[in-house]
């Protein structure tokens, strides 16, 4: 049992517990697509995305990966001297490739000193069988998480915002991917438009029926460089965007239908103030949101999987 002083299990402790020692993650581009953008499923990627939203400044792919991680770790080492690292491979789709091509630029990543694993962001529909017992043959020897955008639950949903896969395929990857010693994670974005308060609860009970140790999640941003950017601008009404005091209401009641056992890596996601359109939530930051949510579990007693039933088959 991992022991945080917090109402749920967050990633600083889960890293602490798993490595003893201060790790930090170091964003890296290698140039990749989507089936969504180049064609092979559709066109445009998700309505949602423009990756320069999340992107560190020293992460491009015009630089290497082993200049990617000795820039990041350059930066990061300034103040913790000692603590290793995490090639995390973000943007855009990093298993969309051939196995080949993919094991150079992992091993490329294992190569630079004090880089202990991988972090892997990826979708559900870009895995194969070959690909996942070649991870679980680096995660004999290295830290590996596979980490996929399941973004949300729902088909309806998953069309609307041209994902080009359905949860059934968020599915049947993690199925495939399960017992192989591996750590999996899942990627949720909260108030993707459409989605009821029901549904989006709903979100907590089928993501924790998944074999993941992981979650991250955010509420919907409008940045600029997007389809969704012109869809707000045009039908702004189609959008039921989350006040700050709405989402901090709203996620800790979401995380007390989630599987007590999961790692809840993230909250939120702060997009640059040069890309956000909406929503603007007077210059919050990512840790002031987590304070006022910690409080609020406090005030509201609630807890992660308070309201979590194993045995709860009901979906919508």
């Amino acid at each position: 049992m991992i022991f945080t002083g917090k109402r749920y299990l967050n990633y600083a402790s889960f890293i602490k517990q798993r490595f003893g020692q201060r790790v930090q993650k170091i964003s890296l581009d290698i140039g990749f697509s989507c089936p969504n953008r180049d064609g092979s499923k559709g066109y445009g990627g998700c309505t949602y995305c423009n990756n320069n939203s999340f992107n560190p400044d020293y992460c491009g792919p015009e630089k290497s990966i082993q200049e990617q991680l000795q820039d990041g770790i350059s930066f990061f080492s300034k103040k913790y001297k000692d603590q290793k690292y995490l090639a995390y491979f973000q943007a855009y789709t990093n298993t969309y490739s051939d196995l080949k091509n993919l094991k150079l630029l992992y091993e490329e990543a294992l190569s630079v000193p004090n880089v202990i694993g991988l972090v892997i962001g990826t979708r559900p529909d870009c895995i194969s069988e070959e690909l996942i017992y070649y991870l679980a043959f680096l995660a004999t020897k290295y830290y590996i998480s596979l980490e996929f955008g399941v973004e949300s639950t729902f088909n309806k949903t998953l069309l609307k915002v041209n994902r080009c896969h359905t949860f059934e395929d968020t599915m049947q990857a993690y199925e495939m991917c399960k017992y192989k010693g591996i750590d999996l994670g899942a990627h949720l974005i909260i108030g993707l438009p459409g989605e009821s308060r029901q549904e989006l609860l709903e979100h907590a009970k089928r993501i924790s029926k998944l074999p993941i140790q992981t979650l991250k999640l955010h509420h919907l941003q409008i940045v600029k460089n997007s389809i969704m950017a012109v869809q707000f601008k045009r039908n702004p009404e189609n959008f039921d965007l989350f006040t700050a005091e709405e989402y901090i209401d709203f996620i800790s009641e979401f995380i007390t239908y989630v599987r007590p056992d999961i790692v809840i890596e993230r909250f939120i996601s702060e997009a640059p103030l040069d890309l956000l359109i909406a929503p603007k939530w007077n210059g919050l930051k990512n840790f002031e949101i987590v304070a006022k949510i910690d409080k609020h579990l406090i005030e509201k007693d609630l807890w992660q999987g308070k309201n979590y039933k194993q045995n709860n088959d009901q979906m919508l």
